[in-house]
């Protein structure tokens, strides 16, 4: 059957347009991809109440510092609660299913990109410290001095009374741990099914591990030597 000419007109420029449309695609960069150097934008894992993956990348929330996994922090009139574990969830309710964008500012000693990140156009480290369920790490940062006062005089959170900052916290679950083990190497290298990973004493897990040198457990003296050797720090819960 004879081809009508307008057929004939159009096959070409359909295919050139196809074409064009399947290159195009083929450049888009995935939604978890860095959109540059210095960002990261993409979906996140949440590791703990300052530390998360966006686009494979291991990312500390700079300028604060939320209590650890394992810490409880005092209540108001009596008892004690598990804060180290609501920063975890309260970081996870800022960032699950939503789409989180990271500025890079440097990396700390271990590696990780130091970030501010955003998600649905909320400022992820100003709002931990604004709901008490960080401090502002001062030792590094003056950025969030003015929402931790807020959020003292409000008492929201750990700031309900006085509690133990995390970075008290790790001094002195280190200096305990030290006292205890092999010449005071006090993080655990511990093998599992899930490979070789290593626990900080202030770890929630890290009473229940105990190295077996037989199994090619081991002690480390710093997170540096442990990662050097292959080991990973321990997922967050």
């Amino acid at each position: 059957m004879r081809e009508s000419w307008w057929s004939y007109a159009t096959r070409k420029p359909v295919a050139l347009a196809l074409a064009c449309a399947v290159i195009a695609a083929a450049v888009v960069p995935p939604a978890n991809a860095a959109s540059n150097d210095n960002q990261l934008v993409g979906s996140a894992h949440v590791f703990d109440g300052d530390t998360l993956d966006v686009s494979g990348e291991r990312v500390r929330l700079e300028g604060i510092d939320a209590p650890e996994a394992g810490q409880r922090c005092v209540r108001g009139l009596i008892g004690t609660w598990a804060c180290g574990a609501a920063a975890t969830e309260a970081l996870r309710a800022l960032v699950d299913g939503k789409t989180v964008t990271c500025e890079r500012h440097g990396t700390d000693k271990y590696g990780r990109m130091l970030g501010v990140c955003f998600a649905d156009g909320v400022e992820i480290n100003r709002r931990m410290v604004e709901d008490g369920n960080a401090w502002a790490f001062v030792r590094y940062s003056k950025s969030y001095v003015a929402e931790e006062q807020a959020a003292r005089q409000a008492r929201r959170g750990v700031f309900t009374t006085a509690n133990q900052p995390p970075w008290e916290y790790r001094t002195h679950r280190w200096a305990d741990a030290e006292e205890q083990t092999p010449n005071g190497c006090a993080i655990k290298g511990n093998v599992t099914r899930n490979g070789h990973i290593y626990h900080m004493p202030w770890s929630p897990w890290y009473a229940k591990v105990v190295i077996d040198e037989t199994r090619g457990e081991r002690w480390f003296c710093s997170e540096r030597e442990a990662q050097a050797a292959g080991w990973r720090p321990v997922h967050g819960p």
